[in-house]
């Protein structure tokens, strides 16, 4: 999937992949990748400015975790981030159905749809 199709949606998908727990930089791409078949593959040079712009807006707060002799650093949404999904979700809902209705039309003459309106 072409990248800038995905950038206007990357702060709801990386809040969405947070939702169920704190995941660190490489658990995040791998839980996209999985949530999407497959379909999404993002890049770290493209969720690690993501993910600390969110955490400056408050809507992730992160840690570092040290698993070994490695240490990483770890996601979590905050209240605010929780909200700001809901948010997200309800706007992606409104474009899908906006973006479904011009194409997908609904039965030609029926209300709605392409005919509908047309002067005979």
């Amino acid at each position: 999937m072409r990248t800038d199709a995905v950038r206007g949606h990357l702060d709801g998908i990386l809040l969405a992949v947070l939702e169920p727990g704190p995941l660190h930089g490489y658990a995040i791409i791998t839980a996209v990748q999985r949530r999407s078949g497959g379909v999404l593959e993002l890049r770290t040079g493209t969720i690690y400015p993501a993910l600390q712009r969110l955490e400056r807006l408050g809507l992730l707060r992160s840690h570092w975790d040290a698993v070994g002799e490695r240490r990483r650093r770890c996601y979590a949404l905050t209240d605010a981030g929780r909200a700001a999904l809901t948010e997200e979700r309800s706007a992606w809902r409104e474009f899908t159905a906006a973006i479904g209705a011009v194409l997908d039309p609904a039965t030609p003459g029926a209300a709605g749809g392409p005919a509908a309106g047309l002067a005979t």
